[in-house]
């Protein structure tokens, strides 16, 4: 078995902010990020993927879509009532939540397959600050690698190839 990841390094891709490349050990893989780029202050709506060090906290996989294997981050099943606070004014702010909720929007289950394995990154989570961006996720891109909404995205066949060898604690590197 391949060793395990402890980190995954995310840079810009020259001449395209909206796109990038995430690196983990020998993998290079290209990755879509929001389009707005790598910001260095995130703000709630801007469109940009949030530079910093964040923990992998765990994985929400959707059983019906998705069977997890191996890795060492926590994986959870996604619920299909499953939703995620994404209003500042909220005290749920940057949380998960079950539908129907007056402060969520953003529905984790989705038709798309964008977050049948989605990776909770740990930006304004442990230490929350009001309006400093919620639900940047580590999940599966659309074709083409079309921008997020300031997450970053990589394409199915590369996350199955990348899940199952990330290592408990492993974290990612934007910027």
């Amino acid at each position: 078995m391949p060793r395990r990841l402890t980190r995954l390094r995310v840079r810009a891709r020259a001449g395209d902010r909206a796109r990038g490349w995430l690196t983990a050990g020998p993998l290079r893989i290209a990755c879509a990020l929001g389009p707005a780029g790598i910001v260095r202050l995130k703000r709630e709506g801007d469109g940009g993927t949030p530079a910093g060090r964040f923990a992998l906290l765990w994985a929400y996989v959707r059983p019906d879509r998705w069977r997890p294997g191996g890795g060492g981050v926590p994986w959870k099943p996604l619920r299909p009532d499953q939703g995620w606070c994404e209003d500042p004014e909220r005290p749920r702010y940057n949380r998960p939540v079950r539908l129907p909720a007056a402060d969520c929007t953003d529905r984790m289950w989705r038709a798309d397959h964008l977050y049948d394995l989605t990776f909770v990154l740990d930006q304004n989570f442990s230490r929350r600050a009001k309006g400093r961006g919620s639900a940047i996720f580590f999940h599966l891109a659309r074709p083409g690698l079309t921008p997020t909404a300031g997450c970053v995205a990589v394409a199915a066949a590369d996350m199955r190839r990348l899940a199952p060898r990330l290592a408990r604690g492993c974290v990612m590197e934007i910027g």
